[in-house]
C-alpha cells in the first residue's frame, strides 16, 4: 500500500519512550564462564549434585557412568518377561543380520556373532536408551570394506585387513567416547537430516548392487562401489551367471519383502518379519544339504569357529604403516555410526516420551567399541531394524540387549556347525531387503515439498555415494551442509516492515501485503547476528534497500525519504566487524540527509555499541525500545521539525560495561 493509506497510530507517547538500558557489567572470567556452560552443558547435568551429601554424589556419579544402576532396583518381573520376549526376537534377526554384515565387510562371517555378543552387553550397562537393540550396520560395514579395501586386499591379506579393522573400530570408539566425555556431541549436528536422508539411501543402493555378486553366484567381482564399476561388473560376465543361485535368491528375498509387508500392514504380525531372515537361512540350509546344492554353484558359507570371542587386544595396529588408514577409516565410521545411533535412539524415546542424554550414549557407543575391538568385535551402533524389532515387541528396558547377548553366546558355543550349509545367495537376500527399507524415498519427496535447498543436499550425496564413493559422497553432502550454514551466517535476510492497519504492530511486507508503508520512513528488519562474515553484505544490503525505497518514492511522487530505521530484535549478538560496519552506515545516511535509528537492540549488542561509543555516534535519543516508539517519534519529528542531530539533553553512557 502507498503512503496514502498509512494512518498515524496515535498510542505512542514521545515524551515517555522507554529507554535502552544497559545490562550490569560482568566481570570477564564469569562470562565466559556462562559461554562454556550455555556451550558445552546446556543440559546441566551437574544440576542433580547440588547441595548432595558426598555418598550420595558418589552413588548419582556411578547412575549417571552406568545408568543400570539406576533402573535396576526397579526391575520387575513383567519387566523380564516383556524383555525376554524383545530379546530373542531380536536375537532372531541379529543372528542372520551379523553374519551378512561381516561378509560385506569383507571380515569373516564369525565377527558378526562376535559382535552381537559383547558389545550389546556394555551398552546395556551404559547406555540410556531402553529401545536401541545393539549390532552391526550395513553402512558402517560397506564403510569399512570401502575404506580399508582401497589400500589392503581382504583375500590377499585377510589377517593385516583383519587387524586393521579391529584397529579402525578402536579409534572409531575412542572418537565417540571423546566427543561423549568433552560434550562435542553437537559436532555430529553438522550432518543434517537431509545429508544422512540422502547418504543412507545411496548406501543402500550401492549396498543392493554389491549383493548381485552373492544373487548371480560370481566369484570375482570388482571392489569399486560405484554404480559403474558394479554394473560393468555383472554384464561383462553374463556367462558367468548361476541360474540355480539366482532363483534361489530372488524366491528368498521375495519372501522376505512378502513377510516386511505384512508386518507392515498389520504391527502386531511384527514377528513374521522379524523371524523371516533366520527362517530364511534355516529353510536354505536345509535345501542346500537335502540337494547337495553347493556342488552346483550355489556357495555356503563353510565352516564356522565355535566358542565365544577371543581377544584381539595385541592385534590392534598402532605400529603399523596403515595406521593412518585405520585412524581415517575409523574416524569416519565412528561419526556415521553415531548419528545413526542416536537418531534412532532418539526416535524410540520420543514414541515412549522418555528423555536420552546424547553425551552419555556417545559414551556408551565409544566404551562398547573399544571394548568391542579387544574381544574380536568390528564397529557396532543402534541400527534402525532391529531397534523397531526391539521396540515393536514390547522391550521394557535395556535387559533385552542382555537377552539377545545370551542368545547369541548360545550358538556360539553350540550352535556354529549348523550354519556351514547356510547359502551366500540368502545371506545376499537378507541385506538387500534389510536396505531397501533405508531408501527413504518419501522424506526425499517430502524435503522437494518443504525445502529445495535441503533437497538438493540429500541428492547430491545420493548420487555422490552411487555414481562415484561412499566416502566423495559423504564429503559432498557435509559439504553442502556446512555450505547453507555459511550463507544463512554470510547473507541473513532483511526485510522491509510496514505498519499492520488499525494498530501498532511492524511485521515484513513480504509477508503481511496489507501493511502499510509509514511516508518519510523505512524500517529495515535484521534476521541473524552481524559478525565479520556478513557486515560488508549487510551494509550494502541496507544501502541498497535506501536506494531502492529512494527511487520508489520518487516515482509515485511521495515523501521523500527522512528516517531508516533498524529493528535489531533478532541480533542476537555482534562483533567488532558489525560495530565498524554500523559506523560506515552512519556516515552514509548523514552525506545523504537521512537519520539512522535502531530500534530493540539486544544486551549483548547495547553492551557492545556503548564500550565502541557508537551509541555517542548515533545518539541515544535514536535508540528506542520498539520499533513503535521508534516510529513514533520519528512521525513526530516529521510534522514538528526537520531531523536533528543529537539533543543537548543527551545523556553520558557510562563507559565501564
Amino acid at each position: 500500500m502507498g503512503n496514502a493509506d498509512y494512518v498515524y497510530p496515535t498510542t505512542t507517547n514521545v515524551e515517555h519512550a522507554h529507554r535502552v538500558t544497559i545490562p550490569p557489567p560482568q566481570p570477564f572470567f564469569k562470562s565466559l564462564k556462562n559461554t562454556l556452560k550455555e556451550t558445552f552443558f546446556p543440559d546441566d547435568p551437574l544440576r542433580q549434585f547440588k547441595n548432595q551429601p558426598p555418598s550420595r554424589k558418589f552413588r548419582l556419579g556411578l547412575q549417571y557412568v552406568f545408568p543400570i544402576l539406576e533402573w535396576a532396583p526397579r526391575y520387575s518381573w513383567q519387566f523380564l518377561k516383556s524383555d525376554l520376549i524383545a530379546g530373542i526376537t531380536i536375537a532372531s534377526l541379529a543372528i542372520p543380520q551379523g553374519i551378512s554384515y561381516a561378509r560385506l565387510a569383507n571380515l569373516p562371517p564369525i565377527l558378526g556373532l562376535y559382535s552381537s555378543f559383547v558389545p550389546p552387553l556394555v551398552y546395556a550397562m551404559m547406555g540410556s536408551s531402553r529401545d536401541l537393540a545393539v549390532g552391526t550396520v550395513a553402512v558402517a560395514s560397506l564403510l569399512t570394506a570401502s575404506m580399508l579395501g582401497n589400500e589392503v586386499n581382504a583375500v590377499e591379506n585377510p589377517v593385516l585387513y583383519l587387524h586393521l579393522a579391529f584397529t579402525a573400530t578402536f579409534f572409531a570408539g575412542v572418537l565417540q567416547a571423546s566427543l561423549g566425555i568433552l560434550r562435542l556431541g553437537f559436532i555430529v549436528d553438522f550432518l543434517s537430516h537431509a545429508t544422512i536422508v540422502g547418504f543412507m539411501a545411496g548406501a543402500a543402493t550401492v549396498v543392493c548392487l554389491q549383493q548381485l555378486k552373492g544373487i548371480l553366484g560370481l566369484d570375482h567381482f570388482t571392489h569399486g562401489t560405484d554404480l559403474v564399476s558394479v554394473l560393468r561388473s555383472v554384464f561383462t560376465q553374463t556367462h558367468k551367471w548361476r541360474w540355480e543361485s539366482a532363483v534361489l535368491g530372488c524366491v528368498f528375498l521375495f519372501y522376505l519383502l512378502v513377510a516386511r509387508y505384512f508386518s507392515k500392514k498389520r504391527p502386531n504380525l511384527f514377528w513374521i518379519s522379524a523371524m523371516a531372515p533366520l527362517t530364511s537361512v534355516i529353510l536354505g540350509s536345509i535345501l542346500v544339504y537335502v540337494t547337495h546344492a553347493e556342488k552346483h554353484g550355489v556357495q555356503v558359507i563353510g565352516e564356522l569357529k565355535k566358542g565365544l570371542n577371543p581377544p584381539s587386544i595385541m592385534n590392534l595396529q598402532f605400529g603399523s604403516q596403515y595406521l593412518t588408514l585405520a585412524l581415517k577409516t575409523g574416524i569416519v565410521t565412528g561419526v556415521i555410526a553415531l548419528a545413526e545411533g542416536i537418531a534412532v535412539g532418539r526416535s524410540f524415546s520420543m514414541f515412549k516420551n522418555y528423555h536420552i542424554d546424547g553425551n552419555k550414549e556417545m559414551i556408551a557407543f565409544g566404551m562398547m567399541n573399544i571394548v568391542g575391538s579387544c574381544t574380536s568385535c568390528y564397529l557396532t551402533t543402534g541400527p534402525f531394524s532391529r531397534s523397531a524389532v526391539n521396540f515393536n515387541a514390547g522391550c521394557k528396558t535395556a535387559v533385552s540387549n542382555i537377552v539377545m547377548a545370551f542368545a547369541v553366546m548360545i550358538v556360539l558355543l553350540f550352535l556354529t556347525p549348523l550354519f556351514h550349509y547356510t547359502p551366500l545367495v540368502v545371506l545376499s537376500s537378507i541385506i538387500i531387503a534389510a536396505m531397501l527399507g533405508l531408501i527413504d524415498y518419501e522424506a526425499a519427496i517430502h524435503l522437494y515439498g518443504i525445502d529445495k535447498f535441503d533437497f538438493i543436499v540429500c541428492m547430491g550425496a545420493y548420487l555422490g555415494v552411487v555414481f562415484v564413493s561412499v566416502e566423495i559422497g559423504l564429503v559432498i553432502a557435509v559439504g553442502l551442509s556446512i555450505l547453507r550454514v555459511l550463507l544463512f551466517v554470510a547473507r541473513p535476510r532483511t526485510s522491509v516492515l510496514g505498519n499492520i492497519p488499525d494498530s501498532t504492530i511492524y511485521r515484513s511486507k513480504e509477508q503481511y501485503p496489507n501493511a502499510n508503508n509509514v511516508p518519510g520512513i523505512l524500517i529495515l528488519e535484521i534476521d541473524a547476528p552481524i559478525y565479520f562474515t556478513n557486515s560488508s553484505y549487510l551494509r550494502e544490503r541496507i544501502t541498497r534497500w535506501i536506494d531502492e525505497e529512494e527511487d520508489r518514492l520518487k516515482e509515485a511522487g511521495e515523501t521523500s525519504l527522512q528516517y531508516v530505521i533498524l529493528d535489531m530484535g533478532a541480533v542476537g549478538n555482534i562483533d567488532t566487524s558489525g560495530i565498524g560496519m554500523f559506523e560506515e552506515l552512519k556516515k552514509t545516511t548523514d552525506r545523504r540527509g537521512l537519520k539512522l535509528v535502531m530500534a530493540n537492540p539486544g544486551g549483548e549488542v547495547i553492551k557492545k555499541m556503548n564500550k565502541s561509543k557508537l551509541i555517542e555516534q548515533i545518539g541515544q535519543e535514536w535508540i528506542y525500545l520498539t520499533v513503535g516508539e521508534a516510529v513514533g517519534a520519528c512521525n513526530y519529528m516529521l510534522h514538528t521539525s526537520k531531523p536533528k542531530g543529537k539533543t543537548e539533553e543527551t545523556e553520558t553512557w557510562s563507559n565501564n560495561v
